[in-house]
């Protein structure tokens, strides 16, 4: 499969009038009777020969009561991105798939997610019959195997959908701070009296030898909720905040999933966890005040993390929520992989896309932040198409107990578009102004047009594979050198 165009150029609207207007089984006549234009103008509307005027796309969300942003074209570019992605399997390898066609996929949504999800159910399927091959090859027990359904992709929609911005979770913490008087200097003790008072909940410590597995244990009958010994006090914090959000914050849970595409229980019980940990947040890092701090010391993440006594992951997430309309702070993109370049987390507002579907570029700043565990990392990144991103990256050590016990050492890059760089304490003494001294990335191997990448894993589609076995050049997938005469 071969492309012509970039598929992540501007799109146009074109495609979503149309998916609207079958969704409401209208003609073209009767849609252009109602917006008060000719069918034939509303057809070359439909086929991106015509503008959607800004008059038109008011009487469009006037008609059918649509939220504007319904109509904004980052969903539409994400989903042409996460097509691309797609496309790029080996297995479409021999089907000439131009841009312009990911696009009008693209411009309808409906059927742009059938695609995805069809692709999703593929992949799991596959990873599914790999897993049971080794398993019955090891005489391992394979029921409860079905891996079809992916929560964890579809909540990390619905947070993108949002640009992790949720006014109403913002709100309730407000009111929660209000309500319970919480003193920041003292929040574990007002978070207690708050649960009592409240909801008769009583808090109790346990120790690692009545309960070796779980950090937060809630029990309902016994009014009661039980924390484990080994969460240090802004864990202890966070996981209270967390507990009250998923005692009081139920119904505007629910709103928010109304409007989301998810499509099991575990993606609904998934979303409600996420949704409890950006209102826990928003508890121990109010918004105005985190924000403000946040500019004063130049995204100092550190030094935030002292000021609001949370951890450097929990002032990573804080940072990427702080999209408020006329109270926005630098729009940041954040990654969290695993040692073996598994992503468990990401969102993005700073543009930069991830591969849903493959593994990431190794290139990227967090995958080498591994190299040197828990030392702040910098890098300036370059995409194919001249895009470049400044980030920090740092390992996070997850530990369950004490001496010997197992724990997980993950990594996570917080980064934003160049133009932002200078508002980052960590940009200091970085030359930024020179786009040869950027590294060049990529989102992953198979999507990358990079030919002469090192780390190259995967043959690109971007460009016929050509080998030449007398010939060994600085990738097994990158094309042989011609060769020398004279």
């Amino acid at each position: 499969m071969r492309y012509s165009l970039p598929v992540t150029q501007a799109l146009r609207l074109g495609g979503k009038v149309r998916s609207l207007r079958r969704r409401e089984r209208l003609t073209q006549a009767d849609l252009a009777e109602r917006l008060g234009i000719s069918p034939s103008y509303l057809n070359l509307i439909e086929h991106d020969r015509r503008s959607l005027t800004a008059p038109l796309l008011l009487k469009l969300a006037g008609l059918f009561h649509l939220d504007l942003d319904s109509f904004s074209g980052d969903d539409e570019a994400r989903l042409a991105a996460d097509l691309q992605e797609v496309f790029g399997d080996p297995l479409f390898e021999e089907h000439e798939l131009l841009a312009a066609d990911v696009r009008e996929i693209a411009g309808s949504a409906p059927t742009a997610r059938a695609v995805l999800s069809l692709y999703h159910a593929y992949q799991s399927a596959r990873e599914s019959a790999r897993a049971l091959a080794e398993r019955l090859e090891e005489g391992i027990d394979v029921s409860g195997l079905d891996r079809l359904h992916l929560p964890s992709e579809e909540v990390s929609d619905v947070i993108q959908k949002n640009r992790n911005f949720f006014p109403g979770l913002e709100d309730a913490a407000e009111s929660l701070t209000r309500e319970a008087r919480l003193d920041p200097a003292d929040l574990y003790a007002g978070l207690v009296q708050y649960l009592k008072d409240a909801h008769g909940i009583e808090v109790v410590i346990s120790t690692v030898e009545k309960d070796p597995t779980a950090v937060r244990r809630y029990e309902p009958q016994e009014r009661r909720l039980v924390l484990s010994e080994v969460l240090p006090p802004r864990s202890r914090n966070f996981q209270l905040a967390h507990q009250i959000g998923l005692l009081t914050l139920q119904a505007a849970f629910a709103e928010i999933i109304g409007t989301s595409h998810l499509t099991t229980p575990d993606s609904l019980t998934l979303c409600k966890v996420a949704l409890a940990n950006y209102f826990a947040g928003a508890v121990l890092m109010p918004y105005e005040r985190f924000r403000e701090s946040a500019e004063a010391v130049r995204y100092d993440i550190e030094l935030l993390g002292h000021r609001f006594r949370t951890s450097f992951e929990q002032v990573c997430h804080r940072l990427t929520t702080l999209q408020r309309p006329g109270g926005e702070g630098v729009p940041f993109h954040l990654i969290r992989v695993d040692i073996a370049g598994n992503i468990s987390k990401r969102f993005s507002a700073s543009g930069i896309r991830f591969a849903r579907f493959s593994g990431a570029c190794p290139r990227w700043n967090v995958g080498k932040a591994f190299m040197t565990p828990q030392t702040v990392r910098t890098q300036v990144s370059q995409m194919p198409d001249g895009t470049t991103y400044f980030s920090v990256s740092r390992t996070i050590r997850k530990s369950r107990a004490g001496y010997g016990s197992p724990h997980t050492l993950l990594a996570i890059e917080l980064g934003c578009d160049i133009r932002h760089a200078r508002r980052l304490v960590y940009a200091d003494g970085v030359d930024l102004e020179k786009p040869e001294a950027a590294v060049p990335i990529g989102v992953t191997c198979r999507l990358c047009e990079r030919l002469e990448c090192g780390q190259r894993a995967f043959p690109s589609i971007q460009h016929r594979l050509s080998l030449d076995e007398n010939v060994r050049n600085v990738s097994f997938y990158a094309p042989a050198p011609p060769a020398r005469t004279g």
